[in-house]
């Protein structure tokens, strides 16, 4: 019987962290999380040609920025070499593992010749009988069961046989003194007591030899549970060209975590019709059997719509925390009140932060930029008279508020005997130097009474100088 459910999610530190493995460390810090268990994060970091530091750094932050704490870790797979090295002797100590000095050259031609005569490409045994000792360069092979079947009892795909005989004796300790992934992996995964391997089913095939590897060293064999690949809209495998596959250029494109999250677990796995979930729900609700088992299509529509949800509903606070980074620089500095008003102008009708931030630019601006088109369509002479109304208004309108605009604008054109549209295009364009903003009430009060008159003045000299010109 399992005490407590560990889980763990192992990355290699040769890239950043991209969206297939942020899937699964979710559904495997979810399905933790759901049993109440332990999550463990670990860095396979025993590639020492590739692994870097900075790839490292780049994982643990998007691990951080998408909420998936970890209960223990982050362990660095090749400070545990000296382990790895111990069970490979124990191997060959028991006779269940054997030195082989075949030269690459010599496995290629033995690769060519199996392949040109029908058979499967795997190593035949040549050292296998022969007792070598260690030598330079030589690895070492574990020594696989040539018969029999070897069940993969897999938590998604169900069960999954593999014959014994096409399985070669696969390489545990590389020529440099390291183990190789299937051995470590193991080992790590055994004396760190995971009960659930949960990871991508590009290991299926991996598996029944891993399973091997458990069964030769005396450990139990943990349950297994392969999530099916993530594809792009053309059903091939995601890659760079269907778009943003790094979790941290999400970031930077100014989406929320939640909604990278909430799209991510959606990919996948399902409760019934819902299409939007707290966190809390999640740990709640997720469970493998909910996991499908064909390959999930990657939609960046539906994570827009879903980033457009969570920023529509996000406290002003927090989106001017996430924004720091992303603000044009007349905004960096500006005023933390004034600024957390324009987000609350622009956020419901926004679907990235960076939506928001290449929208808020007159917001800031000492002296509004007019689209050509715009002010040479709506700041015309005829108009100039009742922006100076306007003008001449602004110190008397007692309630600056959304409502008392909206008042004071209703009044103005009943006065004027105008309609709405008369004045609303100009006043906008005025305010912002385009045609398309937030409401005119809410960009009035947002920019505050002196901006405001500052503004339609800036206006008034626009269209006189443009009628001086045009005379």
């Amino acid at each position: 019987m399992i005490n407590k459910i560990r889980t763990r999610f192992a990355p290699s530190p040769t890239g950043y962290l991209h969206i297939g493995g942020a899937r699964t460390a979710l559904f495997s810090w979810l399905y933790a999380r759901h049993h109440k268990g332990e999550f463990v994060l670990r860095i396979e970091d025993t590639d020492q040609e590739r692994s870097t530091d900075e790839s490292t750094r780049a994982i643990l932050d998007a691990m951080s920025w998408l909420g998936l704490n970890w209960d223990e870790g982050p362990y660095f797979q090749a400070e545990r070499v000296t382990l790895h090295r111990q069970m490979v002797q124990k191997l060959l100590d028991e006779g269940k593992a054997y030195y082989c000095t075949c030269t690459a050259e010599e496995l290629e031609e033995k690769r060519k010749k199996a392949l040109a005569e029908g058979r499967k490409p795997k190593y035949d045994g040549t050292c296998r009988d022969k007792k070598l000792s260690k030598t330079p360069g030589s690895v070492v092979r574990f020594r696989g069961t040539e018969n029999g079947i070897t069940i993969v009892e897999d938590l998604i795909k169900g069960n999954i046989t593999f014959n014994n005989e096409e399985l070669d004796d696969l390489i545990i300790e590389r020529g440099d003194g390291y183990p190789t992934y299937n051995f470590a992996v193991v080992v790590d995964d055994a004396l760190m007591n995971i009960t659930h391997v949960i990871r991508g089913d590009d290991h299926v095939n991996n598996t029944p030899r891993q399973i091997l590897l458990y069964q030769a060293l005396g450990f139990a064999v943990p349950a297994f549970a392969h999530v099916p690949m993530i594809l792009g809209a053309d059903k091939a495998r995601l890659s760079k060209r269907h778009g943003a596959t790094s979790v941290m250029a999400y970031k930077d494109m100014g989406y929320l975590p939640e909604s990278l999250v909430n799209y991510l677990v959606r990919l996948g796995w399902a409760a019934g019709d819902q299409e939007i979930f707290t966190l809390t729900e999640l740990v709640n609700l997720f469970t493998l059997e909910a996991v499908g088992k064909s390959p999930a299509v990657f939609n960046p529509e539906k994570l827009l719509w879903l980033n457009a949800h969570y920023i529509k509903g996000a406290d002003t606070d927090r989106l001017f925390t996430e924004m720091k980074m992303l603000w044009p620089d007349g905004a960096k500095n500006a005023e933390r009140e004034f600024t957390k008003k324009v987000i609350a102008d622009l956020q419901p009708r926004s679907k990235t932060l960076l939506e928001i931030a290449s929208a808020a630019g007159f917001y800031f601006a000492d002296v509004v930029d007019y689209d050509n088109e715009a002010g040479q369509k709506f700041l015309t002479p005829d108009i100039a008279c009742y922006l100076k109304s306007i003008m001449a208004d602004l110190p008397s309108v007692r309630d600056f508020s959304k409502t008392g605009i909206e008042n004071y604008l209703k009044a103005f054109i009943e006065k004027q005997n105008i309609k709405f549209k008369a004045i609303a295009q100009p006043l906008r364009v005025a305010l912002t130097g385009k045609t398309i903003s937030p409401g005119i009430d809410e960009v009035m009060v947002t920019l505050g009474r002196e901006r405001v008159t500052k503004r339609i003045n800036d206006a008034l000299a626009y269209i006189a100088r443009n009628d001086l010109t045009a005379s």
